[in-house]
């Protein structure tokens, strides 16, 4: 009796922790549905200072090489919960109209590993106020997904005796981007391609308007005195797919002291989340940042919130203490 007891409760573990983790990934790196597999983008608190990750216009936008790695722990307290790792480095080239970018992503959650590698071309026009760059990203995401890992209950269980054979997905996306000295606006469709299983369990693409996921981010700042400005912000992730619609809806200001140190929050309704943030320039080349989500909803009963950590430097930047840059 007791061993039926504890196999039970093991089972509801499993149950809790299998329910949040496709839910974040339904919404995030990927999801299998009815109409395939949909790649959207995983959730990250501190876009604003790595805005690459969910625009590739945003490539050379800081006028600098600039390189930025994130580290993000999404559900603390669940075993198995998701580990995302960033990489992004982009610069403009010799060519003030045109700039390079690359980034990487990787994740794990659960017993599945996934990869995302994506080379980016942006073009930049000089307008009156500021800058419109239009940008370009082509790559792959991968993703392996071993169950040998996994400690069953019935170790016979056929549905994991086997693992799933590795993805390997190519695409490409777009991205608008429009910023000057006080504000920004920005609009991406992270992937043009959808993918679907065939009968024999491999991958197929196919291009379908309604499978888009269309990203939305704008803000501007505020400044009532050298040393103290406002920094508002909103990002909108709206999917074309009928049973997603808006999966991310952020709203977020950011106070900023001295041009030293950045105390800001967030509020994300799709998830009911408030998320603290606290950043440093430590000069005008190094920033990091440190961000933690709480969450008010149903994941409240099951995980401690979630932490974020980023570190960006620019090399060879043109920005001074005299002249800094915001967006």
């Amino acid at each position: 009796m007791l061993w039926a007891l504890a196999d039970m409760n093991k089972l509801r573990y499993i149950s809790v922790i299998l329910f949040f983790l496709i839910h974040y990934i339904s919404r995030g790196q990927g999801s299998a549905d009815s109409a395939g597999i949909s790649l959207g983008y995983p959730v990250y608190s501190q876009y604003l200072h790595n805005g690459l990750m969910i625009n590739p216009a945003y490539a050379g936008s800081r006028e600098a090489l600039s390189a930025v790695v994130s580290y993000r722990v999404q559900w603390m307290g669940i075993d198995g919960s998701p580990r995302l790792q960033s990489v992004s480095l982009h610069s403009p080239t010799k060519n003030d109209r045109v700039a390079l970018g690359l980034k990487a992503q990787f994740m794990q959650y659960g017993v599945t590993k996934s990869t995302s590698i994506y080379a980016i071309y942006a073009y930049h026009l000089r307008l009156k106020k500021g800058k419109l760059s239009f940008g370009l990203k082509a790559g792959a995401d991968l993703s392996n997904t071993d169950y040998t890992g996994l400690l069953l209950i019935d170790a016979g269980d056929p549905v994991f005796t086997t693992s799933e054979k590795p993805y390997v997905l190519p695409n490409v996306g777009f991205g608008m981007y429009y910023f000057s000295n006080n504000l920004f606006a920005g609009f991406s469709v992270p992937s043009f391609l959808s993918y679907k299983k065939t009968d024999s369990g491999a991958t197929q693409a196919y291009h379908s308007f309604n499978q888009y996921d269309l990203i939305f981010s704008a803000g501007g700042l505020i400044t009532f005195s050298s040393a103290f400005k406002f920094k508002p912000s909103v990002l909108v992730d709206y999917s074309l797919q009928s049973t997603k619609k808006l999966t991310q809806f952020d709203i977020n200001g950011n106070f900023i002291i001295n041009d030293l140190i950045w105390a800001g929050a967030s509020w994300r309704t799709s998830e009911q989340v408030v998320v603290g943030i606290l950043q440093l320039e430590i000069n005008p080349q190094l920033m990091i940042g440190l961000s933690y989500d709480y969450p008010i909803g149903r994941m409240n009963s099951y995980s401690k919130g979630s932490s974020e950590f980023i570190i960006r430097y620019e090399f060879g930047s043109k920005v001074s203490a005299a002249n800094p840059r915001y967006f």
